[in-house]
């Protein structure tokens, strides 16, 4: 199993909603997938703007597969009350590139820390199961240059091996920035390679 986790990583591809009460106060749990920080901020603006009359937005995210890339918010909460909990729903399913932003209605009675506690983890958790997780190749970003003749083979070799393209520019010479599995990359790098005039080039992200 451990080999698995050098090739693929686990998210959610859909968006998914759930409900908990506790004592009068509904906490909404909302999970979502995200690929960077604009697309967690645009839902939670739309979230603030869906719920209006709630006293307290708390969420966690995570991106990426270093480990480093990740946020949580108490939103006014008691410290640790509220972020963490979701976040560590988040890692216990190890999850990556999704959000979950908790909406809270105050029932008028206060639920201490440890109800507080729960009442987070508890909506967080009912949102990740009612949304499929799934597993994605760990992908490395390449860029291409290659002469329009070989577009053919090219095309052809991301369709066998399954990658990405995240941006092409199609002229007389055309450059692509695709994804690469990283269990099929030395399989695709020497095909690459092969094609004489094609250059290929390791991105950052």
């Amino acid at each position: 199993m451990q080999n698995n986790h050098n090739f693929f990583y686990q998210t959610i591809t859909q968006t998914a909603s759930a409900e908990f009460k506790d004592r009068g106060s509904k906490f909404i749990a909302y999970s979502f997938p995200i690929n960077n920080k604009e697309d967690f901020k645009k839902q939670l603006n739309e979230l603030k703007k869906e719920h209006a009359k709630a006293v307290h937005f708390c969420f966690a995210y995570r991106l990426g597969l270093n480990g480093n890339d990740f946020r949580v918010s108490d939103d006014g909460e008691p410290a640790g009350s509220a972020g963490k909990p979701i976040l560590n729903q988040i890692d216990s399913k190890q999850l990556t590139n999704l959000a979950v932003i908790v909406v809270r209605y105050f029932g008028g009675t206060l639920l201490g820390v440890p109800g507080l506690i729960n009442a987070y983890k508890t909506a967080t958790t009912l949102a990740l199961q009612v949304v499929p997780i799934i597993q994605k190749p760990i992908e490395i970003m390449y860029e291409l240059h290659f002469d329009y003749t070989l577009m053919n083979e090219i095309m052809q070799l991301i369709k066998q091996y399954n990658c990405s393209v995240y941006k092409q520019e199609i002229q007389l010479f055309c450059v692509m920035k695709i994804g690469i599995s990283k269990q099929r990359i030395d399989e695709i790098l020497y095909k690459l390679k092969n094609l004489h005039t094609v250059s290929v080039r390791k991105i950052q992200l």
